[in-house]
Formats: structure tokens, sequence, C-alpha cells
């Protein structure tokens, strides 16, 4: 059985990194380490000897030039020792490596190319993010259903789920014959519900973007690579819950298991 480290990415307006290393340590990674993205820039860190990656929320360069818009440019042209940080990125995917964006890390992931990286084009856009058919940010707990048929690994077991969201570009758009292809893969692994119905809405506030077909979420094809708008390491306790005062919650919060299934693949297959 594998030992299990991860990597959890920091600096740059990231400003979640402490609760998702939290939730990893919680699922049972045995080393966990907080790194900021100026080490990986300077050579004083790689991704090298982790086998999963976590790019967690906040709001990367403050947002400017679009969310995660900058620190894409940053990673692609940065280079250390003749390969570029995306570099980095790809190698890690290439040896089996898993990657969990989270908010303002999956904006990060899409516009890397990273997701949903259809027929294996990893480091290519396909798709971005924008603001939300609001206009403006929305800070709300949603109400979301896993694909059962995904090969996400993060998802598996995992049937319907309540997650916040925060974030003021979490639309995502893609050509429609792109957006057609991840439904018809199963490539959106979880998706914003109406609970009264258990089916997959765009109607707002029960789908705080607007997204198309629902889509909350988006894997590549192995199930490796994952990216979420919802913050799972916003909800690891019942206590994390605005309604635990009032309802018989179970002690464990609906995203940890998010990162057990992770870490659980890792011990079993790497």
């Amino acid at each position: 059985m594998s030992r299990v480290r991860a990597i959890v990415l920091a600096g740059n307006g990231i400003n979640c990194e402490k609760e998702t290393a939290y939730a990893c340590r919680l699922a049972g990674a045995d080393d966990v380490d907080i790194v900021y993205l100026w080490d990986l820039a300077a050579g004083e860190a790689t991704l090298d000897g982790y086998q999963l990656v976590c790019c967690p929320g906040g709001f990367l360069d403050g947002d400017d030039l679009g969310s995660a818009r900058a620190s894409t440019i940053r990673l692609r042209h940065t280079q250390i020792n003749g390969k570029s940080l995306l570099d980095q990125f790809r190698e890690h995917v290439e040896k089996g490596g898993l990657i969990l964006g989270i908010c303002n890390g999956f904006q990060l992931m899409i516009k890397l190319g990273l997701l949903p990286a259809l027929d294996g084009q990893v480091g290519v856009p396909q798709a971005t993010l924008t603001w939300n058919n609001s206009g403006r940010f929305e800070d709300r707990w949603v109400t979301l259903k896993a694909d059962p048929e995904s090969p996400c690994i993060f998802t598996r077991g995992i049937e319907m789920m309540e997650l916040p969201v925060r974030h003021g570009e979490g639309q995502i758009v893609a050509p429609e014959d792109t957006m057609a292809t991840i439904v018809a893969r199963h490539q959106g692994p979880l998706v914003y519900i109406n609970p009264e119905t258990g089916t997959a809405t765009e109607e707002y506030p029960l789908n705080p973007n607007g997204t198309r077909y629902g889509i909350a979420a988006l894997s590549d094809s192995t199930g490796r690579l994952f990216g979420l708008m919802p913050h799972p390491e916003a909800f690891l306790h019942r206590t994390n819950h605005p309604r635990w005062t009032r309802e018989n919650l179970p002690e464990e919060g609906d995203g940890l298991q998010i990162f057990k299934n992770a870490v659980n693949y890792i011990r079993e297959n790497m």
C-alpha cells in the first residue's frame, strides 16, 4: 500500500490552503505539504514525489485579467531547467498522479487546459469560466448529484451532497459540441440539482452561475483530474453546515468523501 503524499499550492491570493491541507490529513494522507507557487517558480520545490496535487480556492493575483488568468500565463511560461511549470503538471499526469482543483483552483485547471482534456489533450484549453449569469458574487449552499457513470475517482460512491459555493466567475462555457461531448462521456461528474425533483438544473439560485446542463465540476477521461466550483474543504464536519443545530446531520461533512476517495485510490493503485 502506498504512502500518500499530497502537495497543496499556496500564495498569490490562494486563501484556502490550510483548510485543503487539513482535509487531506483528515482523509488519511500521510504527508501533506503546503508549497508556495513562487517556490515552484524558483525551482526550490517540485511536484515530484507527490501523488496528489491540490489547487485550492482563493483569488489568484486578485483575479486580474480574469480568474486565474495571470497565474495561467506564469505557469505556462516560467522555465525551470528548460521546462515550464505546466510541463511539471503534464509529467505528473503522465505518471498517473491526481490533481484536484477547487473553485479558483478549478479555474486554473481549466485555463491551463488540464480540464476537460478531451481525447487526452492535456494542456490544451478547450473551455473557460466566465461571470455568473446573476452578474454578482454568489455565496450560498447548493445541492449536488453525482453521475454514477462518470470515470471520476473523486466522486465514487457519492449520490448527493450539499456544499457551499463562493465565486463570481463560475459559469463553464465552451463550444456546444464540446459541452455535448462532456455530457456524453460523463465528464461532468457533479451537477447542480433541484433538491425537490433530484434533476439537474440551470435555474437560479439552485444553479448559482448558469452553467449549461447544470454542470458543477469536470473530470478528464481517466478520472484522475478533477475540478469543481463548490468547496468540499468547507464541509468536513457537521458543525460547518448552517443548519447543524437544527438537523440531525452525520458527524462527517459531505465534502470529506472527495478527499477520502483520492487517498484510497492512491493507496490501492499507486
